[in-house]
Order: C-alpha cells, then structure tokens, then sequence
C-alpha cells in the first residue's frame, strides 16, 4: 500500500476523495449544477408558454424540454443533493468516523457526472434528444423512438447503479457504525428517513433498471414486450414503470421529512413531538408506496374492482402523512419559535407540501381523475410536493448545516431575502397551473387555447422569479465559505443547537479530515 503521504492537496483531493465530506460536497455541488440545468429548461418551457403560438422553440424541442428538465431534476438534482446531506450529516449523527465503504462512496458519485454527460450529450445526436416525457412510456420510447433512446438507457443504468451503491453505503453504515448506546430509537429522524430511503430505492431501482432493459431488448432485440403487434403490451410498460415510479416520488420526499424534523425542533427550542409515531409512520409510508402504483393508470381501462382498490389504497397514504404533519406542529405549537431562514424554509414545506398532499387526494378519486388526467393539474400537484417539498427543504438543510460544514455564518437577511422571492416566485408560478389544469389545459402542449393565456403569463412570470431567487442562493452560499463571519457550533442556533443530537454532538468538524495512519 506504502506509507501515507498526508491528505491529497488540489484536483487530486476531489477526485480520489473516500471521506464522507469531501464526496457530501461533491455531490451537493454537483446537484446544485444540474438544478441550474433543469432550471434552464424550465425556463425555455415557460418562455414558450408565455404566450399563445409558437415562438421561441419548435414542437418536438419544446417536448425534448420537458423530458430532460423532469430527468435531469429527478436524477440530477433532488436525489444527489439529499445523498450529499446524507454523505455529510449521517456520519456526524450516529457518531461514526466515516461512511461504511469509503471507495464505493468515491464510486458511486463519479457515476452521476458520467451519467448526466451521457444524458445531455443525446441533444447533439441524429434525431435529437428523447422527446417521450420524464415518464418515456412505450411506444413513443420503443417503437417511434430517436436512435438516441440506447444513449438514453445506459445513462439511466448508470444512475440506477449509483443509487443502489450509495444505499447500500448508507444502510451498512447506520447498521454498523453507530456509537455505543446509539440505539435505533435514539438515532435524529434525519437518519431514520434515510435508512428508510435506502430501502425504497434498493428495491425500486432494479424495476427501473428492468422496464429499460425491456425497452432495449424491444428496440435492438426484436422483443415485443411493449408491441401489440408481436404479442405484447404498452400497457405493461406502465405498470412496471410506475412499479418503480410512485416509491421514486417518496424516495424523493422522505429526506425531505427528516430535515424538516431535525430543523423545526431546533427552531421551536423543545424535541421533536411524537418521535416513535414519526418513525412507525415513515415506514408506513414507504410500504404503501409499493402499493399504490396504478394510481397513475385509472385511464388505461383497469378493471373497476382494481381503481377502487387503489383509489383506496392511496388514499390510506395521508393517514401517515397527516400523522408527520401534525407531530410537526405540535412540535412548534408552545415553543419558543424563531423564523431564521431554516425555519422559514422549513415552515414553507410543511404548509406546501400538505396543499400538493391535497391535490394528490383528489388525483387518487378514481371517477375524477379521468377529468384530471394529464391536465395541468396534476403539474401543480407534484411541483408542490417535489418542489415545496422537496428544493425547499434541500435550501432549508443547507442553511441550517452549512456553519457546521464551513465553521461560517451565512449573510441571514439575504438568506431571508431568498427566502420570500422564492416563495412568491414559487406560489405565482404553480398555483394558476390549478386552474388552467381544471379548466382543460393538457400537459406536455408547447401551444394552448386563447382563454389559458393569463394564467400562463402569470406562471411563466413567477417562474423567472423563481429563478431570480436561486442565483440569490448561489451568491449566498459562495460569500459564506469565502467570507463569512466566523461561528462556533454552541453559538450558532442561539444554543439550540443541543436539540438537534441525540448524544453529545460527535468530533468537531476537522478532526476526521484526513485518515488515520495506520502504524
């Protein structure tokens, strides 16, 4: 092996690195790059939809738009960024020096920039990029599909098993590293949800990777598994999809759960309210996700017995759900509350994410989904449940955690400044998506009728807003680690910040930096 020559300095530091808060910040950097990204796309969606007719992109680019906006948040952005909260803050949690498998750690994040590469780079081929929605259901992704569809499928191949290896890191290490008297019941529910997640997508991802495999045996192997013509169904590619598909929404959302978790105790100065119910019902949550996935397909002519049984059967999903919502606010209900900018964040996403929560409720009554069914509505629902939910917790982790990673204080007034343009921006962009979904405007439409043309202008408006707030954040988080004031880790919260551990809080934050020699 040869001697140790102390910690790698330069280029060399990032792209060897095996300890948890090197890769934690490789991949909440890299996550918040692919946020850009997305964000871009979304932006050339909504300028093309700032009016009626077509001005700025054609049809198909418009439709190549909100493919790779929805696969590049999902894959690129929400997920890597909740696995860098995990890569940093589950160690320090359970008080373990590092993560279990350190060069898997490695690993598993220099798949995602491969995998991303892979997946942009299909705008630049013959045919252009997929243009069959986030979703790629079959046949527009088998049989009408651009040559490009095999770049497409490698690429999700590859973040599947980017996935799988950062799980089984997390689970190996909550299993085996955690303090003595580290108990499973004492550990933050931040750790809990992810040990949770890791789960769900050690579970799902397999299906994801089996649905395109499928597709690839369709399209290069003379398979028919999705073509009536030889036997098959498309069908079928809906139910395996969403068999991965609704665990991915709560893979997504329950990290989210657990900084909330860890944030509004902290905030409200008294431990979280009903800690064990918490638990039980984060585990609920994830067994009824498995459950539930035709919910997405009441339109594709389920027998009557089967829409009744998973309008049922989702709508169980809020009984957990409405279980956190209220722990949450019992927990704030008698504290001594302030509304730093985690909190606000904070705040924002249980507020938010029980409207989506609403709107998914009426998703999931089967005789009226049919009128909502690839409507605008259900855009609204799930940006209030993936973005209020999900980004809005992510901002929240990172002001809440960041003095402890940088050992810096944040600028709070343009942390609060983010804050409300976000909010705003956020609100003015999707709530008249509600209404234009109800009134009739279908999804994935790069053109609309006359009568959607206020709403529209309305949404794209609040989504430049929106997108004016997350530059705020960039400045922000950038003038932190260049020059913030200085924070010592008692004094930060306002001496709250006991709350957030368990046990006293593990080694200061530069003591594992570099690894041990071994003698």
């Amino acid at each position: 092996m040869g001697e140790h020559h102390g910690p790698a300095k330069g280029i060399k530091r990032w792209l060897f690195a095996t300890n948890h808060k090197d890769i934690g910040t490789l991949y909440l950097w890299f996550s918040f790059a692919m946020f850009f990204v997305g964000g871009l796309f979304a932006m050339v969606i909504r300028a093309e939809l700032f009016q009626p007719g077509l001005q700025l992109v054609n049809p198909q680019f418009f439709n190549q738009m909100t493919t790779m906006h929805g696969l590049v948040m999902v894959f690129g952005a929400v997920m890597p960024a909740f696995v860098g909260l995990a890569n940093w803050m589950i160690p320090m949690m359970i008080g373990a020096p590092d993560m279990a498998l350190p060069r898997m750690n490695n690993l598993s994040f220099w798949l995602l920039p491969v995998a991303v590469i892979l997946l942009v780079s299909t705008f630049f081929m013959e045919g252009g990029a997929p243009a069959f929605g986030w979703t790629f259901y079959a046949p527009l992704s088998t049989t009408y599909a651009p040559p490009s569809t095999t770049f497409f499928i490698f690429a999700v191949h590859i973040l599947g098993a980017s996935s799988i290896m950062g799980s089984i890191n997390i689970l190996a290490t909550i299993i085996n590293l955690r303090a003595p008297g580290m108990t499973y019941m004492k550990m933050p529910m931040f750790v809990w949800t992810w040990a949770i997640t890791a789960f769900l997508l050690i579970a799902a991802m397999p299906v994801l990777a089996g649905v395109v495999t499928m597709m690839l045996m369709d399209i290069h192997f003379g398979t028919s598994f999705f073509s009536a013509a030889g036997g098959g169904d498309p069908v079928l590619f809906q139910h395996v999809f969403w068999f991965f598909g609704h665990p991915e929404v709560y893979i997504i959302i329950l990290p989210a759960f657990g900084v909330i978790s860890e944030i509004i105790p902290t905030f409200s100065r008294k431990p979280l309210f009903g800690y064990s119910s918490m638990v039980y019902a984060t585990a609920s949550i994830a067994f009824l996700s498995f459950i539930v996935w035709a919910h997405h397909m009441y339109t594709t002519g389920m027998p009557l017995a089967g829409e009744l049984y998973f309008m049922y059967a989702t709508m169980l999903i809020a009984v957990p759900t409405g279980v956190k919502v209220f722990n949450w606010v019992a927990t704030m209900f008698g504290g001594a509350l302030t509304f730093e900018a985690p909190m606000l964040f904070a705040v924002a996403t249980v507020f938010l994410f029980s409207l989506g929560g609403f709107t998914g409720l009426m998703l999931a009554i089967a005789p009226i989904d049919f009128a909502y069914q690839e409507s605008y509505f259900v855009v609204a629902h799930f940006h209030y449940t993936m973005v209020a939910g999900a980004i809005f917790s992510i901002s929240g982790a990172i002001y809440f955690w960041l003095p402890k990673w940088t050992g810096k204080m944040y600028n709070e007034t343009l942390a609060k400044l983010h804050f409300w343009i976000a909010f705003v921006g956020f609100n003015v962009t999707f709530f008249p998506q509600h209404f234009v979904g109800l009134a009739g405007m279908p999804r994935r439409t790069p053109d609309y009728a006359l009568q959607f043309a206020d709403f529209n202008m309305i949404s794209s408006l609040g989504s430049f807003v929106y997108a004016i707030a997350q530059l705020i954040f960039l400045f922000v988080i950038i003038q932190t680690i260049r020059s913030g004031t200085k924070s010592s880790e008692e004094k930060t919260w306002d001496g709250a910040n006991g709350l957030e551990w368990t046990i006293p809080s593990p080694a200061p934050f530069h003591t594992f930096s570099t690894p041990p020699t071994v003698k």
